[in-house]
C-alpha cells in the first residue's frame, strides 16, 4: 500500500464529519474520502456509494470472510461497518491521500494497520452536555438509540490519548483551521 491516510475519529456528534467535509473542499490537500460499507439502514438524505455502501448483513459477513475489508467491526448490535480494501487502493492509485471518518475503534484499528503512514486525529466535543445537545438536535434517533450513542460516546472519550493528536471542537471555525494545519503539515512532509 502507498499514499497517506488521514483518520478522523470521534464520538458520534463531536463534529468529525463536518471537519472531514471541510477538508475535502481544500483542493491543495489532494484528499479523497474512503466510503465505508455498513449494514445499518440508510438515512433519508444519504446516498449509496457516496455516504456509505449499504449492504446486507449476509453480504457484509461474506465479504469479511473473503478479506475484502482492511478493518471492520460490529459497532452496534447487528450494525456492521468496514473499510473496503478496494476503495483505499483505488484512491491511492489515483495519487490521492485517503481521508477516513470513523468511530474510535475503527480509527485505532486503521492506525495500527497504516502506522506512520497515517495521521490519527481525535475530535473531542467541549463537553458531554454539548455532545448530548448536538445529538438531540439531529433528530435522527429514537430515544433508546440516542441513549445508546451517548453511553458509547462517554466510553470513547477514554481513548483520546491513543490518537496522534486531538482537536477540541468548541468553535467550528477554529477546529477547521486546526484540522487544515495538521493535515497540510502531515501530507507535505516527506
Amino acid at each position: 500500500m502507498s499514499g497517506k491516510a488521514i483518520i478522523f475519529s470521534a464520538p458520534s456528534g463531536a463534529g468529525k464529519t463536518t471537519l472531514v467535509r471541510y477538508l475535502m473542499q481544500q483542493d491543495d490537500l489532494k484528499l479523497s474520502f474512503s466510503v465505508s460499507a455498513t449494514t445499518r439502514a440508510r438515512r433519508e438524505a444519504e446516498k449509496d456509494g457516496v455516504d456509505y455502501y449499504f449492504i446486507s448483513e449476509g453480504e457484509f459477513i461474506e465479504r469479511s470472510r473473503k478479506g475484502d475489508f482492511i478493518e471492520w467491526e460490529e459497532v452496534y448490535k447487528g450494525q456492521y461497518y468496514g473499510t473496503l480494501r478496494s476503495e483505499v487502493e483505488r484512491l491511492w492509485s489515483e495519487g490521492r491521500h485517503v481521508i477516513f471518518d470513523l468511530d474510535v475503534v475503527g480509527g485505532l484499528n486503521l492506525k495500527k494497520i497504516f502506522g506512520d503512514q497515517a495521521l490519527a486525529i481525535f475530535v473531542k466535543p467541549p463537553s458531554i452536555e454539548a455532545l448530548k445537545e448536538r445529538l438531540h438536535a439531529r433528530n435522527t434517533e429514537t430515544p433508546e438509540k440516542l441513549a445508546q450513542r451517548i453511553a458509547k460516546a462517554e466510553h470513547e472519550l477514554d481513548f483520546e490519548h491513543r490518537f496522534d493528536t486531538t482537536i477540541v471542537n468548541e468553535d467550528l471555525d477554529r477546529a477547521k483551521q486546526d484540522a487544515y494545519r495538521l493535515v497540510q503539515d502531515f501530507v507535505t512532509k516527506g
